[in-house]
């Protein structure tokens, strides 16, 4: 049997943490920033939790990372 390999593009956009959560970080960071209030931009630099189901498709791709 093959070995089975690692969903690159979601072991970079997702972190599993110590205690088997799994962030990621807010969308909307990459331009068209300067308009929006700065309590926006400063909230959007924190990383969010993903949603139960999210999680659970992120650890079957990226099991291996």
């Amino acid at each position: 049997m093959p070995k089975i390999k690692t969903h690159k593009a979601t072991a970079k956009r997702f972190k599993v943490t110590g205690d088997n959560k799994v962030t990621q970080r807010k969308s909307g960071q990459a331009h068209n920033n300067a308009h929006e209030s700065g309590s926006t931009t400063r909230s959007k630099r924190l990383d969010v939790s993903t949603t139960k189901t999210l999680t659970k498709t992120v650890k079957t791709l990226a099991q291996f990372n």
